[in-house]
């Protein structure tokens, strides 16, 4: 198995044939699972072929924090196992549209990439996930605020100039010195 250190130690070329030959046998893995699925930062959605025709009371269906058990009423399950993290199991669902399970599961922590569904199945790696990109629109207010802060101050240390954090010290010392006239500030330095 190669560790990171091995994989630093690789040329470009190295990486790019090596990280091929990884993804290759990931999307193997991947495809002989009896479900596809695919996820964002909020949620997992899992696809399962079932026969058409296929009515909801056939099937036995459990969505539970850490577990998730999905078949046919008195068969082996198509799935049954612990989930990789933690779910909100209030806000997962599922349902049949054709000849397809659709099962769709809220993550709790909704600031992780999950490397695979269930535990015992193999794993993807996470690092090379590339996530769509998204709109600032598409954030409630509170991240939205977040992300253009980190915006603003990335184009302020890019350009060499104070951050907000470092902005507003300045503010409050600005303050304090008039309000303090007496004192002298000449050595006070930011970090």
């Amino acid at each position: 198995m190669t560790t990171p250190k091995d994989y630093d130690k690789m040329t470009e070329a190295e990486r790019d044939a090596y990280d091929k030959e990884q993804r290759k046998r990931e999307e193997a893995e991947q495809a002989a699972l009896p479900y596809e699925w695919k996820q964002t930062l909020q949620d997992v959605d899992i696809t399962v072929p079932i026969p058409k025709g296929t009515r909801a009371r056939q099937l036995d269906i459990k969505i539970e924090k850490k577990h998730l058990k999905a078949g046919f009423k008195g068969q082996e399950p198509i799935m049954d196992g612990e989930l990789c993290a933690l779910i909100q199991v209030d806000d997962s669902v599922w349902l049949i549209d054709n000849d397809e399970l659709h099962i769709h599961l809220e993550k709790f922590n909704k600031m992780e990439w999950w490397k695979n569904v269930l535990t015992h199945h193999p794993a993807i790696d996470t690092t090379k996930i590339q996530p769509e990109n998204s709109k600032l629109s598409d954030l409630d207010g509170e991240t939205r605020s977040m992300v253009e802060k980190m915006m603003f101050d990335q184009r302020q240390k890019a350009a060499g100039l104070p951050t907000s954090d470092e902005l507003k010290k300045q503010e409050a010392l600005r303050k304090f010195q008039a309000q303090h006239p007496e004192m002298d500030f000449s050595n006070v330095k930011f970090q």
